[in-house]
């Protein structure tokens, strides 16, 4: 193992600096004891090839490079603190009675070097523990999202294990086939290719690389899986029939660990409803205080401008430690280095292609690729709306651009406020130029194309589970997967049963169905059919007659469809209550803008009045002014619905994208009644 790799991607020196520090590693910790075995477990787990020692060094190396620098830092700061007058040493005691003056004058003088030297140790310590902990949490954090992940796609490799046992693959093979499903079944495969890494390259007999995977694995139904595999290897038993009842024990195993995320998203949504009204509490609170002089005006802009958006961003980080999206990026390798696929996937606006793997042989190809150029640009004017479709965040750069061209004329034509007491003066329409009419170009467009993409998506996957059980049906008759193919195409409607005639097409022109399964794929690239695509192009290699295949790849489609099915129902209220704490907070806005700060506001100008004082210039309590309060209340209300809608979508879909229309359509609610009532 080299000592020239580290978790980022290496470098020597970074060996070096821990090669200094080994010394200090020796020093501290116990090679062989349960920290320094843990840490171990966790690099094997998280694959990180780093020794264990050197690691730890390396991470003591850091720790006290971050110390040293904080130790200056703390010392610098501690002796500024006297030194410009921000702290009197007079006030400060060392707390040791002084026997006699001369005494109690000598620790009066130490009174200041001592407070610099606490404050650089307590940077300093700081510094340590903050570098020594970035490093040796690393390899924990990796291991978690391995085991998250290996989790998540348990279920699915099981049934393609099933499927590949009952098209009679023996064990070895079902092995080597998941150890090259990689691009499908993500960290799972990966922990099969160490056990095919283990056999053939170190002589290891399959049985113990077998038990010694079940040892590293960072997953525990993973391991458990290993265990019980090895037993049945051991013992000679029947492979199909163990990975027949694993396979249903781990789709049961899927929806009870959906059921725990959503009850736990549903604790979320009840504490994002406090935690949404706390900024408005205690805006209230500090519009009360303002009134009796007692306020900051400060804390106001701290909390519109700064706790808000943290409580926001802050929950949707809570959320995406919980929410599972589904891993993967829904793309299959090409099959076998067919030429054909491997162009054709990477084909986009650069890529023409499948002639890209003909260019360079003879110039009829360059002038077929310039030609192709030409053609796939006039295809893209011609029908721009198809493009976008397919890459909806391709809409940001046209619509950027065509926002920030806005801005620029509505400042030159004087439209736009510059000045702050412009935008106390018209806090709508300043925010109307600034915020919203920018927000709406480029989130409108985005919402619409994206909604769209996603529902062309749909259209594929809400009739997968019915159309693999008319196929399983078609091939128990006898009919090869082609055939069955052309006979679910001709009964059945939708835009899957489109695709499969498109695919019946394919192979009678000279493709392989396998090829037009994966580029059937391709088009759409979503995880779950990838899986799905994955699982009855490896079987069909062995036999056309796959109907036990085909019905397990449809019981796993129902899963997920019950899964799906459950957590859009669970997630709904979610959603609502999400939306409802939004509208209430809103509504509590409007009725203290109407009836109180209009009404306060009123007042301070008939106090002016009275006083013979310039208009506006008096503030109720002496502390707020209510055009101020008018403007951060809509800013507000502004910055929560665009937080409450991604939030939503985020919860709805595991999505940050999806929450594009819950913020448009809360953005305008806001708009809509600040319109009406500022």
């Amino acid at each position: 193992m080299s000592l020239t790799q580290q978790p980022g991607g290496g470098a020597a020196d970074a060996d070096i600096f821990a090669t200094i520090f080994y010394p200090v590693f020796r020093l501290l910790f116990d090679p062989d004891g349960q920290f320094v075995a843990d840490v171990e477990r966790k690099l094997a787990e998280a694959r990180m090839p780093d020794p264990v020692e050197m690691y730890l060094s390396r991470s003591l190396g850091l720790g006290v490079l971050a110390g040293a620098l904080l130790w200056l830092v703390g010392t610098l700061l501690g002796y500024g603190m006297f030194a410009f007058g921000l702290v009197d040493p007079a006030n400060l005691s060392l707390g040791m009675p002084a026997p006699s003056p001369a005494v109690g004058e000598f620790l009066r003088a130490l009174v200041v070097p001592s407070a610099v030297f606490v404050s650089g140790i307590v940077f300093g310590t700081l510094g340590f523990v903050l570098g020594f902990a970035s490093l040796l949490v690393i390899p924990y954090s990796r291991s978690s999202a391995r085991e998250r992940e290996i989790n998540i796609l348990l279920a699915d490799a099981v049934s393609f294990m099933y499927a590949l046992s009952v098209g009679g693959l023996n064990q070895l093979e079902i092995i080597r086939a998941m150890a090259n499903a990689e691009d499908t079944y993500g960290e799972v495969s990966t922990e099969f290719q160490s056990i095919i890494n283990e056999t053939e390259y170190f002589g290891t007999d399959y049985r113990n690389a077998i038990r010694q995977q079940s040892l590293e694995t960072p997953s525990e139904e993973l391991s458990q899986f290993l265990a019980d595999m090895l037993s049945i290897v051991n013992s000679g038993g029947d492979m199909e029939s163990f990975l027949a009842d694993k396979k249903d024990k781990h789709m049961r195993t899927s929806k009870q660990e959906q059921e725990m995320t959503l009850e736990t998203l549903e604790l979320f949504g009840e504490m994002y409803m406090t935690l949404s009204l706390f900024p408005l509490l205690l805006i209230i609170i500090l519009v009360i205080m303002g009134m009796m002089g007692e306020s900051d005006p400060m804390l106001l802009y701290v909390t519109v401008y700064l706790l808000i958006p943290l409580t926001g961003v802050g929950f949707l980080v809570l959320v995406s430690t919980v929410k599972q999206d589904e891993p993967g990026n829904g793309y299959l390798r090409a099959a076998d280095g067919s030429e054909r696929l491997e162009q054709t996937s990477r084909e986009g606006l650069l890529h023409f292609g499948l002639i890209e793997g003909f260019v360079g042989e003879f110039r009829v190809f360059d002038r077929i690729r310039d030609r192709e150029g030409t053609y796939k640009t006039k295809q893209l004017l011609g029908a721009p709306h198809q493009f976008l479709k397919e890459n909806p965040l391709y809409t940001m750069a046209l619509t950027v651009p065509a926002a920030l061209a806005l801005l620029i004329v509505a400042v030159a034509a004087g439209s736009a406020p510059l000045s702050v007491d412009g935008w106390i003066d018209r806090p709508v329409w300043s925010a109307f130029i600034w915020v919203y009419l920018p927000t709406y170009l480029v989130l409108v467009p985005l919402a619409i194309f994206h909604e769209w993409n996603q529902a062309s998506r749909r259209a594929v996957t809400g009739t997968l589970s019915e159309n693999l059980r008319k196929l399983s049906s078609a091939n128990d008759t006898g009919q090869t997967l082609l055939e069955s193919l052309e006979t679910v195409a001709e009964t059945s409607s939708g835009k899957l049963a489109e695709e499969f005639e498109v695919m019946h097409a394919k192979v009678n022109y000279g493709m392989s169905l396998k090829e037009a399964m994966i580029e059937f794929n391709n088009r759409y690239a979503v995880p779950r059919l990838a899986r799905t695509v994955k699982l009855i192009s490896k079987a069909q290699e062995a036999s056309s007659q796959i109907t036990d295949v085909l019905t397990t790849a449809a019981q796993a489609s129902e899963n997920q469809d019950d899964i799906e099915r459950e957590r859009r129902s669970r997630t709904r209220m979610q959603v609502a209550i999400i939306l409802m704490t939004y509208v209430t907070l809103l509504g509590v806005m409007a009725i203290l803008q109407t009836q109180f700060i209009d009404v306060m506001g009123g007042l301070v100008d008939q106090g002016s009045n009275g006083a013979s004082d310039a208009p506006g210039e008096m503030d109720f309590g002496g502390g707020v002014d209510p055009e101020v309060l008018s403007m951060l209340f809509f800013h507000a209300v502004t910055i929560q619905a665009i937080l409450s809608g991604f939030i939503a979508g985020y919860i709805r879909n595991a999505d940050v994208l999806s929450g594009v229309k819950f913020a448009i359509f809360l953005m305008t609610l806001a708009l809509g009644v600040w319109i009406y009532v500022g």
